[in-house]
């Protein structure tokens, strides 16, 4: 195995730190999750820039994913990884430079401009942990992909469970070890890991670059070779089942009464077990024949639960089957592309991520879409117009407070909520009981975003008004997402199929077969 420099490749460690630098990955999702009530509550934060704090992680995955991707082969392994480590220390670091600055109007930009760098690195590192993995072993690129890739789900547990044993710790002498300081600067400890094992060894070229095809060569194949886009196409579909239910599960097994820790921890933890154990279904089943399977168990987990209600054994068992179905889903897909596509080289597995992350974001929009869409039929409609119109009554004088309050921190911290969160309160029960009484029926979006813009409102003074939104919403929440589930259901048995027909023309040809260069 030749090198990008001089010397040998130590194999075993470059792997070992590659797959730890997937933990600041899991770390920051997971992480910057949890405290963003508290980023809410001392930055005097609207619930919309909350959000965009929460979701720029993943458009710097994005930048990092699609703009730097591509330019692999030229760049080399070992410089994207230092993009990479240097992106994530500069991500920390800015995130908690804000905390000085708090209730100043530029401490939010800090904390985005933190969270970019935060998903920039975890880009980078998708962008160099998966081309690594396979020129660090091509003859068994799928099972150690799949090794690599069970280090996010095992990182987001232990991240969960750390970030939330840290919050019911609070305080150890002086220090207060659930403040979202400290709960960030864990994040410092894989990083600066992943950086010696990586940083300080020698570096593999790519399997094209080794193979010597030239990069103009690699782009013509990729982008018009039609099985590649039909691959493509595909892993869009497969991400969606995965990411689009995973964003649904916890608030509608919440809506049933099932804590969504102990739901995200299984299924995380049953995903990281497979990954770890892949070598045996790769052998016995090989890839087609793994994504096979993974589409019924993923089909069977999303019928489960649809017509599951309550109950946290069924809903166990549901969560049982989803999680082994999309275990497999990415990992063996990007093994496979690897496989039967080589000379796609790095492009083809950038694309195969990138527009995967694209159906996963459309699949999330529309699973809110359909929830939303049946949300209203399970709505206690006397309840609902009562909240409504108490909403109505009330919340102009908490407009008029946030607006005198003005740019007043002390005093905003005294109000204990922003203008912005309680005119959208207002704003959208408006729309809420204009249609209502235009149609003498609810509007599925407007109705749901008033009850979540109302319990996330911070208004201390409508306490009793918040239990009682959340008690109407609670179930019809359940229902909505569960009849979303549904949806997915048509969607994974057609890809099951089309696996099928590959695993079957696989077995007519005489079995799996591994593409070289």
């Amino acid at each position: 195995m030749s090198t990008n420099g001089d010397g040998t490749v130590n194999r075993k460690k470059l792997f070992a730190g590659i797959c730890l630098a997937l933990l600041p990955t899991a770390f920051s999702f997971v992480l910057v999750s949890n405290v963003l009530q508290q980023l809410k509550t001392e930055f005097i934060l609207s619930n919309a820039y909350v959000g965009v704090i929460g979701g720029a992680a993943l458009w710097g995955m994005a930048v990092g994913l699609l703009t730097i991707g591509p330019f692999l082969e030229k760049i080399g392994f070992k410089n994207a990884a230092r993009g990479a480590f240097i992106s994530h220390l500069a991500g920390v670091t800015l995130f908690l430079a804000a905390y000085p600055f708090a209730g100043e109007p530029y401490a939010f930009w800090i904390l985005f401009l933190g969270a970019i760098g935060f998903g920039l690195g975890n880009g980078l590192i998708e962008v160099t942990g998966n081309p690594l993995t396979a020129a660090l072993f091509p003859d068994n690129k799928v099972t150690k992909l799949n090794h690599f890739h069970a280090f996010f789900p095992g990182g987001m547990v232990f991240g969960g469970l750390l970030g939330w044993a840290m919050v019911q710790i609070g305080m150890i002498g002086p220090v207060h070890v659930g403040h979202w300081t400290v709960q960030i600067s864990i994040v410092y400890i894989p990083i600066l890991i992943y950086g010696y094992l990586l940083l300080t060894e020698n570096f593999p070229k790519t399997l094209i670059a080794e193979a010597g095809i030239p990069i103009r060569e690699m782009f013509r194949y990729t982008l018009t070779h039609p099985l590649i886009w039909g691959l493509i196409f595909l892993k869009m579909l497969t991400l969606g089942l995965e990411m689009g239910p995973m964003r649904w599960i916890p608030e509608v097994l919440q809506a049933a009464g099932v804590h969504g820790m102990l739901v995200f921890v299984w299924i995380s933890g049953i995903m990281m077990m497979l990954r770890f154990f892949a070598g045996p279904f790769v052998e016995r089943l090989s890839p087609p024949g793994m994504l096979l399977g993974a589409s019924v168990f993923t089909a069977i987990g999303l019928v489960l639960f649809s017509f599951i209600e309550t109950g946290i054994i069924p809903l166990m068992i549901a969560a049982t089957f989803f999680a082994v179905g999309v275990t497999f889903y990415f990992p063996t897909m990007v093994g496979f592309m690897s496989e039967r596509f080589p000379k796609a080289g790095s492009l083809g597995l950038i694309l195969l991520m990138g527009m995967g992350f694209v159906g996963a974001c459309i699949s999330n929009a529309l699973m809110g879409e359909i929830a939303d869409r049946y949300l209203p039929d399970a709505l206690d409609e006397q309840q609902t117009v009562i909240i409504l119109e108490e909403i109505e009554e009330r919340f102009p004088v908490y407009v008029a407070q946030a607006r005198d309050a003005g740019g007043d921190v002390d005093r905003l911290m005294e109000l204990g909520f922003t203008l912005p969160d309680v005119e959208n309160v207002l704003i959208l029960a408006e729309m809420s009981l204009q249609h209502y009484r235009e149609n003498n029926e609810f509007h599925g979006r407007y109705t749901a975003d008033t009850m979540r813009a109302l319990l996330d409102s911070g208004v201390a003074q409508e306490q009793n008004l918040a239990d009682r939104a959340f008690a109407v919403l609670r179930p019809a929440d359940n229902y909505g997402g569960r009849m979303s589930f549904l949806f997915g259901v048509p969607i994974a048995i057609l890809v099951a199929l089309v696996f099928l027909v590959i695993y079957l023309n696989d077995r007519k040809r005489g079995g799996y077969k591994v593409e070289t260069l």
